[in-house]
């Protein structure tokens, strides 16, 4: 295994460790962080399971799924959860989550750039997609700031809270995004590392 180490103006990206369940269980275990997700507030033990499956997937090989703590610059703590799933046909699916004190200070598209620095110019992938509630008006924000194109509406997408909910994609290709200054991928990883762009990641 390779460690990946993405590094933005105020955010960093890690390998997540068995000592982020109770930071992450803060994001995932919170109601309103949570309302917008396609998933419940988790519990700990579930949460527990998404530590367990992320540092097992930062071992597989090839690797095909890249979830990741995030921390603010120059501290470990993590504040968000950010993830990374390769696809056929060089392309990658991505989501995240902040804690809730972390809102409103521009951090979600810092990360949807760091994303997409780890997509483009680590792993060499030519298209990035991502998903969300279309209540979430937030997120649009987000993704458009971070320069994706909404691209439409994926019907009954996704079962949760006992009802079948929509999902408004975005993407973005290698030729479109334009990086934000300060963002440091030097040592994010090998390239030899990369899984090929073929590879399947399993659904959520």
């Amino acid at each position: 295994m390779t460690p990946v180490h993405l590094a933005g103006p105020r955010l960093a990206m890690r390998e997540v460790e068995p000592e982020d369940t109770d930071d992450l269980l803060a994001v995932y275990g919170d109601p309103e962080a949570t309302r917008h997700l396609s998933f419940e507030p988790r519990t700990r033990e579930q949460v527990q399971a998404i530590t367990d499956r992320s540092i097992a997937a930062a071992n597989a090989s090839p690797r095909t799924e890249y979830c990741l703590a995030i921390t603010r610059l120059g501290e470990h703590r993590l504040i968000g959860y950010a993830r990374l799933a390769t696809e056929p046909q060089e392309a990658a699916t991505i989501g995240f989550a902040l804690h809730q004190a972390e809102w409103g200070k521009g951090l979600g598209t810092e990360t949807v750039h760091l994303l997409c620095a780890l997509g483009f110019n680590v792993l060499g992938l030519h298209r990035i997609w991502a998903a969300r509630s279309p209540l979430n008006k937030a997120s649009a924000r987000t993704l458009l700031r971070a320069g994706m194109t909404e691209d439409g509406r994926i019907r009954d997408h996704v079962f949760v809270r006992g009802a079948w909910r929509d999902s408004i994609t975005y993407s973005i290709l290698e030729h479109e995004w334009a990086p934000i200054d300060g963002l440091d991928t030097t040592s994010a990883l090998d390239r030899s590392a990369a899984p090929p762009g073929g590879e399947t990641v399993p659904g959520r």
